[in-house]
């Protein structure tokens, strides 16, 4: 009974630790980058934000703006079909960093790789294809690593949403006061999305697949250094 009851505590403690908040706070990162090579670069197509791409088609189907339909819709199926595979496959499980949560995390960055390596070589005059199938992609990887990033529970800190995180900073922390009111985990988050995104948007001065390449190089680093250190299971 002893060990039955310390074999559930086990699975039901989240990764709390301050290096298990910057790594989530490295994915948030990501986030940013590639949502402004989605934005900026693939035809106006948020791979993270899903909330972006819903908006975005609801106003494409009034017939605004010329706003495109087609990379959005795919990109809010792929993020969904990612969210749910990762999803199916961590389910059982213990929450918290195994080594599970480290293979979705390299999957992740090498198809996040392979999407630096196409647009490298479709060039600047790829067609609407190619960028749909970079979006959908990395869509796909976004959506994997929001439900690996659950699984992973590290508090407040989903990788790919601000907007929960933005109103749990001004209704809670703020509200709350004191020491940690302002400098805390919620800040840094909505700090550190921002900054992925002025990184992703300057890097598309070189090149979308030079940011997609930082992107990948960064999921690899959170896999390892997760794997090495956090890893329970």
């Amino acid at each position: 009974m002893a060990t039955a009851h310390r074999d559930r505590h086990q699975q039901t403690v989240p990764v709390s630790d301050r290096l298990g908040v910057w790594l989530m706070m490295a994915l948030t990162l990501v986030t940013g980058i590639v949502d402004a090579v989605g934005y900026l670069a693939l035809d106006r197509v948020f791979t993270g934000n899903m909330t972006g791409n819903i908006v975005i088609l609801g106003m494409a189907v009034a017939g605004a703006d010329d706003l495109p339909i087609l990379g959005p819709a795919i990109a809010l199926g792929t993020f969904t079909v990612g969210a749910f595979l990762a999803g199916l496959f961590l389910r059982r499980r213990p929450t918290g960093w195994t080594t599970a949560v480290t293979a979705e995390l390299v999957l992740g960055a090498v198809l996040l790789g392979a999407v630096a390596v196409l647009l490298a070589v479709a060039g600047p005059d790829r067609p609407l294809a190619v960028s749909i199938v970079a979006s959908s992609v990395t869509a796909l990887v976004m959506g994997g690593q929001a439900a690996t990033a659950r699984k992973i529970a590290v508090k407040d800190m989903t990788t790919v949403v601000v907007t929960s995180t933005l109103a749990s900073f001004a209704g809670e922390s703020l509200v709350a006061g004191g020491r940690g009111a302002v400098i805390n985990r919620r800040f840094f988050a909505i700090l550190v999305i921002f900054l992925g995104a002025v990184i992703g948007a300057a890097l598309l001065v070189i090149h979308p697949g030079v940011a997609t390449a930082l992107a990948a190089v960064l999921s690899l680093a959170v896999a390892a250094v997760g794997h090495l250190r956090l890893r329970s299971a």
